[in-house]
């Protein structure tokens, strides 16, 4: 990413959000990383981070926070920090567009679950009645594989 003897390049706010709008607005992320000369992997944190916390999510820093150890030994939480689901916390970080992305990506994949459905019922409706119709239950006559 930076060449020997110089700091890595730093991306502004404007120019993450940018980027992460063309990849939520369909564009592949292999070309925007090609046209904007970033590495992939940027793209695809960029994205997540905006998904779970919109534009501020790119200020945040990076590495351990302090007493995280303390935290992982206790069970993932500091004890006096109060107990709040992650389902809020997402619909709290989440802007109304996006939030309207997520519950129409929602409603897709429920139609595409149904549709699954209805194929199993449907196979296994004719995988009954085919066992149902041969005499043998469908099992092979012979176990060979080849005539000698």
């Amino acid at each position: 990413m930076s060449e020997p003897g110089q700091s890595p390049r730093q991306f502004s706010n404007a120019f993450k959000e940018r980027m992460v709008l063309r990849l939520e607005a369909g564009e592949r992320i292999a070309a925007v990383a090609e046209e904007a000369a970033v590495k992939r992997k940027l793209l695809y944190e960029w994205r997540d981070v905006y998904r779970a916390m919109g534009v501020a999510g790119f200020n945040r820093k990076r590495g351990p926070k302090p007493g995280w150890k303390e935290r992982r030994a206790s069970g993932g939480c500091a004890a006096s920090a109060p107990s709040v689901s992650s389902d809020a916390v997402a619909s709290a970080a989440q802007p109304p567009d996006e939030l309207k992305k997520a519950e129409a990506r929602i409603a897709e994949l429920e139609r595409v679950i149904g549709r699954q459905q209805a194929d199993l019922h449907f196979f296994r409706e004719a995988l009954r009645l085919w066992d149902a119709t041969s005499p043998d239950g469908g099992a092979p006559t012979s176990t060979r594989s080849s005539k000698k």
